[in-house]
C-alpha cells in the first residue's frame, strides 16, 4: 500500500517537475554560462564578466534599469491603491449577482490577448482619439492632444494589464475575513480608519504580498505595452534585451540583461517578504 502511494505521488510530481526542469532550470542555467562567455573572434569565445562589466560601465543601461525598476515599483502601487477599494467591495459588500457580475467585469478585457487591449488604449489617447474629442467638444481644450507615448501612457497600460492580478489574491483573501471581526471592531470604539489598519490590512497582508510580486513581475517583464504605447524617451530594459538578442544578434551581452533582471526582480520580492514578515508559502498558499 505504501509503494503505491509513493508511486502515486510520483506520478503526480513528475508533470511538475519536468515542467520546472525542462522550461525553467534548464534555460536560466543555460542563460547564466552564455552571459558568461566573451566573443574572441568568430566562433571562440572565453569565460568573462565582460558582459556584466559592459552593463555596469554603460551609463544608458544602468539608467534603463533603474527607471525600469522604479516605474515597475509604481505601477504595483497605484494598481493596489486602486484594486484593494475594488477588492473590499466585491469581497465583503457586493452579494450574489452583484458580486458574480462585479468579478466577471475584472475578468472580461482578459478574454482578447494583451495585444488587443494595448490597441484599445492607443485608440483612446492618441491625438485623434475619443478621450482628445471630447476634451475639445466640453471646450477644455483648444486642439487636439497627444496623449501617447510618454510615461503616463505607459503607466495606464500597466496598471490596466495587472489590474486582475492584484484583485483576485486580494478578493480570495478578504473573503476568508469574517464579517463578525469587522463588526466586533466598530463596537468596540474603532472607526473606519482603525478597523481598516488594525484588522482589514493585517488579515489582507498575504493578498496584498502575493498580488503585488505578481504586479511587480509582470510590469518589470512587460515588453508590448511599454513599446506601443511608450515614446522613444520611454526606454524599457526588456526592449534592450530584445535589441541585443534580436537586432544585433549579441547573445551574451542580452543573456547578461536577462540574467540582471531576474536577478533584480528576485532582490525586491525577497525585500518585499522581509519587509513585510510574510514567507513564501504562507504568500503563496
Amino acid at each position: 500500500m505504501r509503494a503505491q502511494a509513493k508511486l502515486g505521488l510520483v506520478l503526480l510530481l513528475t508533470p511538475l517537475l519536468l515542467w520546472l526542469t525542462l522550461l525553467i532550470f534548464i534555460p536560466h542555467v543555460d542563460m547564466l554560462l552564455v552571459s558568461l562567455r566573451e566573443r574572441v573572434s568568430a566562433g571562440v569565445y572565453r569565460t568573462s564578466l565582460a558582459n556584466y562589466w559592459a552593463f555596469l560601465s554603460e551609463p544608458l543601461y544602468l539608467r534603463t534599469f533603474m527607471r525600469t525598476a522604479v516605474m515597475s515599483t509604481l505601477a504595483t502601487v497605484i494598481t493596489l491603491l486602486i484594486g484593494f477599494p475594488v477588492s473590499y467591495y466585491i469581497a465583503k459588500i457586493a452579494r450574489g449577482r452583484v458580486q458574480s457580475a462585479l468579478f466577471l467585469l475584472c475578468l472580461v478585457p482578459f478574454w482578447v490577448s494583451e495585444l488587443v487591449r494595448t490597441f484599445g488604449w492607443m485608440i483612446l489617447l492618441r491625438e485623434t482619439g475619443i478621450i482628445s474629442n471630447l476634451l475639445q467638444f466640453l471646450g477644455l481644450v483648444e486642439g487636439p492632444v497627444e496623449m501617447l507615448y510618454n510615461d503616463a501612457a505607459i503607466m495606464v497600460g500597466l496598471v490596466y494589464t495587472s489590474m486582475l492580478f492584484m484583485v483576485v489574491p486580494l478578493v480570495t483573501t478578504l473573503q476568508t475575513l469574517p464579517d463578525e471581526v469587522v463588526e466586533a471592531g466598530y463596537d468596540l470604539g474603532g472607526n473606519s480608519f482603525s478597523v481598516l489598519r488594525e484588522i482589514i490590512i493585517p488579515h489582507a497582508t498575504p493578498g496584498i504580498v502575493s498580488g503585488c510580486i505578481v504586479v511587480f513581475m509582470l510590469s518589470l517583464g512587460n515588453y508590448l505595452t511599454p513599446i506601443m504605447l511608450g515614446g522613444k524617451d520611454s526606454l524599457w530594459f526588456t526592449e534592450l534585451i530584445y535589441s541585443q538578442f534580436i537586432v544585433r544578434f549579441n547573445w551574451e551581452l542580452g543573456a547578461a540583461f536577462g540574467f540582471m533582471l531576474l536577478l533584480l526582480s528576485s532582490a525586491i520580492v525577497w525585500g518585499m517578504l522581509k519587509l513585510t514578515g510574510q514567507s513564501l508559502e504562507r504568500t503563496v498558499g
